[in-house]
């Protein structure tokens, strides 16, 4: 469809875009130029290739507002009117108005095969007594890990970082490899994307079954200003007139996907 008729289609939806945007005619999405496997300036993240999707659909150019997902994020670019979209925002945060959520996932438990700790499935399970887990610093599985007596013998990484020049899931996945810890508790995406990568690959186990300290499975979406209400609807429509292949990108990245059962996505299941 040409841009034209694109965007005759949206006024007649009652979905005039052009108080609302940047740019009408340019899919402006906030990033993070070094934060894989969400996003880089290379266009190498998921974001990255949902973006791309998104703005095949919408017959729009696709330009990025890049800054290091720290504080101030939110503010600095899509509250300064730098973009239009974060294409990864948690439900619940109040930072920015979220979308419907496109995908779902957990915090994992990363582990070596042959190490015997690859059916561990919960943070209370006997086996991870006296063993050295990685934790990024004040993230939710923090909790379930001291509730289960794990901290004691736990190596935390910083959770605030430059990721231009730093990434403390990488740090971890490298002392898991080399032996300094014995399992690795990380973000899913970041989990199963870098598991993939260490040779031998990694095992990952969603940690959708703790009993103790807070769930840690979240819903995903993406974050818009408060005021924009036309925009909000129309990434809700792509969303779900996009889903499967939206699923096929995450899939390809290792994430690991779940339905509202706790139970994983597969390729086969991805549509």
């Amino acid at each position: 469809m040409p841009l034209s008729a694109q965007m005759s289609v949206q006024t007649s939806e009652g979905t005039d875009l052009s108080i609302e945007l940047v740019d009408p005619k340019v899919l402006r999405v906030c990033a993070d130029p070094r934060n894989m496997p969400f996003s880089d300036e290379k266009g190498e993240g998921f974001e990255n290739k949902i973006a791309e999707l998104l703005a095949d659909k919408l017959h729009k150019k696709l330009e990025y507002a890049y800054m290091p997902q720290a504080t101030g994020f939110v503010r600095l670019t899509l509250g300064a009117h730098r973009c239009d979209v974060i294409m990864g925002f948690p439900q619940g945060d109040d930072l920015a108005q979220g979308t419907n959520p496109y995908y779902r996932t957990a915090y994992a438990l990363v582990t070596k095969p042959g190490s015997r700790l690859e059916e561990v499935a919960t943070l209370s399970d006997e086996r991870l007594k006296g063993k050295h887990l990685g934790i990024i610093a004040g993230t939710p599985p923090g909790t379930n890990m001291a509730v289960n007596g794990l901290m004691a013998t736990a190596k935390p990484y910083p959770l605030v970082i430059d990721t231009r020049i730093d990434s403390s899931a990488e740090a971890m996945i490298n002392d898991l490899t080399s032996g300094q810890i014995d399992a690795a508790v990380l973000w899913g995406p970041m989990a199963g994307y870098y598991a993939r990568k260490a040779d031998p690959p990694l095992h990952v186990t969603p940690l959708v079954h703790e009993q103790s300290g807070p769930k840690l499975a979240y819903r995903i979406g993406m974050g818009v200003r408060a005021a924009d209400q036309n925009w909000k609807r129309l990434l809700n429509r792509l969303i779900r007139e996009n889903q499967p292949a939206i699923n096929k990108i995450l899939l390809a990245y290792g994430v690991p996907l779940l339905d509202e059962n706790d139970q994983q996505i597969t390729a086969d299941r991805a549509d």
